[in-house]
């Protein structure tokens, strides 16, 4: 059977600061500089997420995207919209990078999808710096059952 990939795009605002209780405060702001401000700052992030599947005889489709939509807006873009992100219990022992984000989404949606279906997160922070995952990430994070 065919398989297709579906990319789709969201967006939504949040604020952090890069900041890691294992560094001093002077080490904090020699590796993090401007982003280590205690105020913090906020980004306009661009999320990519990419699903793969067979592609469905009689739909001509590989992801149900209304399904993928509502899973998204209330795991990702409700949860961090507008929020700090160094307020997340997620980030508890983690630094808020783009990196540890993107890792994140990854097992906030994977553990909702049936198995093999998610195949990339991408996430864009700046017009300079974009982040990108697509392997196996342990599943931290279960909710409910999958949409699909």
């Amino acid at each position: 059977m065919d398989q297709a990939s579906v990319t789709h795009r969201y967006q939504f605002a949040a604020q952090h600061r890069l900041h890691s209780e294992r560094f001093s405060d002077e080490e904090n702001r020699r590796v993090f500089g401007k982003c280590n401000n205690p105020n913090g700052h906020g980004h306009n992030y661009t999320l990519f997420v990419t699903v793969r599947g067979p592609v469905d005889p009689k739909t001509g489709r590989a992801a149900d995207l209304d399904a993928l939509d509502r899973l998204v807006q209330e795991t990702v873009v409700a949860r961090f919209d507008h929020r700090d992100l160094n307020g997340d219990p997620a980030f508890a022992k983690r630094t808020t990078t783009g990196e540890n984000l993107v890792l994140l989404v990854w097992d906030l949606l994977v553990a909702n999808l049936p198995a093999g279906q998610l195949e990339k997160i991408g996430l864009i922070e700046t017009r300079d710096n974009y982040f990108e995952y697509s392997g196996e990430a342990p599943v931290t994070v279960t909710s409910g059952s999958p949409v699909w």
